[in-house]
């Protein structure tokens, strides 16, 4: 979910004008930090989100505004081979539902990324909360700055957010550097037709159609690239009924945290931008 991606307010005349020094959009943090701010009140866009997006089978304490069913974790977890002795970096984290479900699951211990200063306290929160403050740390960054040091992490994740990097080759190279020599990148993401997303506020800086001709120029062995099944019914559930609650939602939200939510979910449902969701997994060599 991308809050703000399509807002019309105030458009930058170069799509690209909205992109910070640290390599994100800024109406992309402005957004998520308002539905952060807004998630303890949304009563109703949480049990819509749950029941449409990933069937409410998700652990309610490492619940997400993502589309990551645990099916899809339990694959990811699989993929990324990590234990008790490795560090897993989550990237665009959020609120750290999946990443600290993931550290949880493995043993591993958690470095979470995000721009959103709203998410990362949500994210700390919920770690205090399920016991794994000690071995879960948040702090900001993005995907073509996560401020890690080279080699920091034995495996690195990211769920449905590298589709809105806004230089995903600056993005993969970062992530070559932060891993260490046989460290596997596993990440689920949207491919974007650019012919369907042209002009648009972060949808249309960067499309990718295919993310494995730059996985491998990055220097990553791609191990694996499928399309996610039943992807497309759940999207499309998930933003109707958020179209349809656009109203109720901005009675229980406020409108500016709705207002990315709503724009968002029409883009995507009346656009249909997005031609396949796949889970890549990829090593960087020894």
């Amino acid at each position: 979910m991308t809050p703000g991606a399509s807002d019309d307010t105030n458009r930058p005349t170069d799509l690209r004008d909205d992109v910070t020094e640290a390599g994100v959009f800024r109406a992309v943090v402005d957004g998520y930090d308002a539905v952060y701010d807004a998630l303890p009140a949304g009563e109703l866009f949480n049990r819509l989100w749950r029941t449409n997006a990933y069937g409410s089978d998700f652990p309610l304490e490492f619940a997400h505004i993502g589309f990551l069913t645990l099916g899809e974790g339990r694959r990811m977890l699989q993929l990324l081979k990590v234990g008790a002795d490795d560090v897993l970096v989550d990237l665009a984290c959020g609120a750290g539902g999946p990443g600290l479900w993931a550290a949880q699951q493995s043993g591993a211990s958690l470095l979470g990324i995000d721009p959103s200063s709203a998410g990362l306290a949500t994210a700390r929160a919920r770690a205090q909360a399920v016991g794994m403050a000690e071995r879960a740390r948040f702090a900001p960054g993005t995907f073509g700055q996560t401020g890690l040091a080279d080699g920091a992490g034995d495996a690195a994740m990211s769920v449905e957010a590298f589709q809105y990097a806004p230089d995903k080759r600056a993005a993969l190279r970062e992530l070559f550097r932060i891993l260490r020599p046989g460290g596997r990148l596993v990440f689920i993401a949207f491919e974007v037709d650019p012919s369907k997303v042209e002009g648009l506020p972060v949808f249309g800086v960067d499309p990718i159609s295919d993310y494995v001709p730059l996985l491998e120029a990055a220097g990553f062995g791609v191990d694996s690239y499928e399309e996610t099944p039943g992807w497309e019914a759940r999207v499309y559930a998930t933003f109707g009924a958020i179209v349809d609650a656009s109203d109720a939602l901005a009675a229980e939200m406020g409108e500016r945290a709705a207002a990315g939510a709503v724009a968002e979910a029409m883009i995507t449902v009346q656009m249909k931008p997005y031609p396949r969701r796949i889970l890549a997994a990829a090593t960087r060599p020894d």
